[in-house]
C-alpha cells in the first residue's frame, strides 16, 4: 500500500484536509518503518504535519505503531526514561546521576536516546560509567535502526518533525511509569493526552534543562501527565533559592568528582535531588512531592553507604 492517502489526508487543501485518525496515522507509521512508503512521500507527510500541528491522536497512532515495530526489543523495566535533547548549550548530564539515586532506591531505569550536537561535557554517553547497576541504556542507533533513520531525517528538512515527540512517548521497555522532558511547553499537554489514549497510566512531564528530564531547582515546576490514568497538572516547589541558569556555558561540572564527594556544587546537587525526587513521586515511591524530596535527599546522603552495602 502506499502512503500517499495520508498524504492526501492531511494536504488535500484548505477546508479538506483534516488530522489522521489513531488507526490511520497507526497505519501510516507501519508503512513508513517496515520501507514501503516513498521517501518524498515520508517527508511531504512530517512536514505538512510540522507546519499544521500534530494531534494526540496521530501522536499516539504513530507511538502505537512504533511500539509492535520493536516489540521485545528491550527488557522490561520500572521506569522509562527517554533521552533526545540535541541543544548545544547543555551542560552535564546531571539527570544520570538523578537516574542513579532512582536505582539505589530499588528500581530499574531504561534509559534510551540519541543525542546529537552537544559539546564533550554534555555527553550523556561519556558519562554512562556513572549510571549504576540500575540504569540501563539503550542507543536508538542499535536496537532500532528504522526509527534512528527516521530521527536523522531531520539534517535532511534541516527541521525537527513530529517523530521526535514520538520517540519520547515510545516507552519500549513496556514500564509502568515514565518520566519526559521537552524543550517546548506546549507539547508536555500534547503528549498526556496521547500517552491517555495508549493506556499509560503514571507519567510526568516536565518543561527540562535542553529538553531532558531535568529540573531546575530553585524555580516553580509545573508537572503535567497522569497518575493512575487520570491527568494531572501540578507544581512542584523550588528545592533551594537561586537564580542562575540551569546549565552555565562557562562552567564545566565533573560528575565523577561531585558523585563521589571531592567537590561540592549545591546548585548541581539539587538539581540532582530535585529530579530524582519527580522521579521517584512518578513511581509512587513516595506519597507526595516533599516526601519524595525528602527521600531523594535521602539517597544522596547515604550514597556511599548503598554503594557498600551493593558491592
Amino acid at each position: 500500500m502506499s502512503l500517499a492517502p495520508f498524504v492526501q489526508i492531511v494536504a488535500r487543501g484548505k477546508g479538506r484536509a483534516r488530522a489522521m485518525t489513531l488507526d490511520e496515522a497507526q497505519e501510516a507509521m507501519t508503512l513508513i518503518l517496515q520501507g514501503d512508503a516513498a521517501p518524498e512521500a515520508v517527508g511531504a507527510l512530517l512536514m505538512v504535519m510540522r507546519l499544521r500541528g500534530e494531534t494526540a491522536e496521530e501522536i499516539a497512532g504513530f507511538t502505537a505503531a512504533l511500539r509492535a515495530h520493536v516489540q521485545g526489543s528491550l527488557p522490561k523495566a520500572d521506569l522509562d526514561w527517554p533521552s533526545y535533547a540535541a541543544g548545544r548549550s547543555r551542560g552535564a548530564p546531571l539527570f544520570l546521576l538523578a537516574a542513579r539515586l532512582v536505582g539505589q532506591a530499588g528500581y530499574t531505569i531504561s534509559m534510551h536516546g540519541w543525542n546529537s550536537h552537544q559539546n564533550t561535557d554534555a555527553s550523556l554517553r561519556d558519562a554512562l560509567g556513572l549510571a549504576g547497576p540500575q540504569v540501563r541504556y539503550s542507543p536508538l542507533e542499535s536496537f532500532s535502526p528504522e526509527a534512528f533513520a527516521l530521527l536523522r531525517l531531520r539534517d535532511t528538512f534541516g527541521l525537527r518533525s513530529c517523530f521526535n515527540t514520538v520517540l519520547r512517548m515510545w516507552n519500549p521497555s513496556q514500564a509502568p511509569a515514565t518520566v519526559q522532558g521537552v524543550f517546548h511547553p506546549s507539547y508536555r499537554s500534547l503528549q498526556a493526552q496521547a500517552a491517555k489514549l495508549l493506556g499509560q497510566r503514571d507519567l510526568t512531564i516536565i518543561k527540562g534543562g535542553g529538553g531532558e528530564f531535568e529540573r531546575h531547582p530553585g524555580k516553580n515546576i509545573i508537572l503535567f501527565g497522569l497518575r493512575d490514568g487520570t491527568h494531572i497538572q501540578e507544581v512542584a516547589a523550588p528545592v533551594l533559592q537561586a537564580t542562575r541558569r540551569l546549565h552555565d556555558v562557562d562552567q564545566t561540572i565533573d560528575l565523577q568528582a561531585l558523585w563521589q564527594g571531592s567537590t561540592d556544587d549545591p546548585f548541581a546537587i539539587a538539581t540532582i535531588t530535585g529530579t530524582a525526587a519527580l522521579a521517584l513521586w512518578t513511581l509512587k515511591a513516595a506519597p507526595d512531592l516533599q516526601a519524595a524530596q525528602d527521600m531523594a535527599d535521602h539517597l544522596w546522603a547515604t550514597r556511599h553507604q548503598q554503594e557498600s552495602l551493593s558491592a
